[in-house]
């Protein structure tokens, strides 16, 4: 289970969030600095530790600011509302962010395992099968990726969101209700997931394999982008490095992402070591992200979770060809 060292390591986002208000608005004009919004996990956190983006953007004169985060809206709030240039999440983050008419774009893209997103229950639960959940109590942050894996594993289960008590809980408020048994069921990612996966007393009901494909998201505000498109495409270029090169080193890309995140080795490799696990899988949009992405815009309109229906292709950005 996670401590309450590892959750505080890995838990920011309140601070983060008190910390965004003095934070300078957006830029449209050439950039001195490029503010991102990151949590303790992937790409962005490897960049962060090896100095990859400042190494790369020092010759132009910019400067990197790093925010911490816990979960993508929060994360995207910011983004949107021009207090950060720069972030990743998952797939449902963008779809509220679009809805409140946040100033942002998809710029790139990441994929990873099915098995990093899960729903768990304590060992000794009566719930053995998806459909137990009914009536239950089943924790997710509300507009994060967890949310959609739960309305899709309840939907496999042959319920709705409906069918169960939901309570829309960030991952620090969320672990401690699953480790005192205040909530029945619990959806997270890693390496929350991993954490948690950990204790014996844990068990996996569902992981997000034949229930969700795995597309993550790089983002970037919309003024930021429109005027320092090179920043952006270099900076998806060099996260692709970064990834190459730590998945073809993953022992010390563990010992590097423990010591990070505060989350033990074994653990940590865990999360790497999971099926269809790839650091190096960053690129710009693809045409088969955003086919993805809309018709999650449009489930979660039909269910009445996102107020709006939205054109995702809106604020999709992809670089010029040179």
């Amino acid at each position: 289970m996670i401590s309450r060292r590892q959750t505080l390591g890995l838990l920011g986002a309140t601070a983060a969030a008190f910390a965004l208000p003095s934070l300078r608005p957006a830029r449209a004009a050439a950039a001195t600095s490029l503010r991102i919004g990151w949590q303790k996990n992937g790409v962005l956190a490897l960049a962060k530790r090896k100095g990859a983006l400042e190494k790369l953007l020092s010759g132009r004169g910019i400067s990197v600011e790093w925010s911490e985060f816990t979960s993508g809206p929060p994360l995207l709030e910011a983004l949107g509302a021009g207090a950060l240039d720069f972030g990743a999440t998952g797939d449902v983050p963008p779809l509220f962010a679009q809805a409140a008419n946040g100033n942002l774009l998809y710029v790139g893209l990441y994929t990873g395992s099915p098995e990093s997103s899960a729903i768990l229950v304590r060992k000794d639960s009566p719930i053995q099968t998806l459909a137990d959940l009914k009536g239950k109590k089943v924790a997710f942050k509300r507009g994060s990726s967890a949310h959609n894996v739960t309305v899709k594993a309840l939907r496999k289960g042959g319920l709705t969101v409906s069918d169960v008590q939901a309570l829309d809980l960030a991952p620090p408020d969320a672990s401690a209700a699953f480790k005192t048994g205040a909530i029945d069921a619990w959806s997270i990612w890693d390496p929350y997931l991993a954490i948690a996966e950990a204790d014996p007393d844990t068990r996996i009901l569902a992981t997000a394999r034949g229930i969700v494909d795995s597309f993550s998201y790089f983002l970037a505000n919309g003024d930021f982008t429109k005027g320092n498109p090179p920043v952006i495409t270099d900076v998806i270029a060099e996260l692709a490095k970064v990834g190459a090169a730590a998945q073809s080193n993953l022992d010390d890309t563990v010992t590097a992402l423990s010591q990070i995140t505060g989350v033990p080795a074994d653990v940590t490799r865990v999360t790497l070591a999971r099926p269809g696990s790839d650091l190096g899988s960053v690129s710009t949009i693809t045409d088969a992200a955003v086919a993805y992405q809309q018709g999650l815009a449009d489930e979660f309109y039909n269910l009445g979770i996102v107020p709006k229906k939205l054109t995702v292709t809106d604020i999709v950005w992809r670089p010029k060809a040179s």
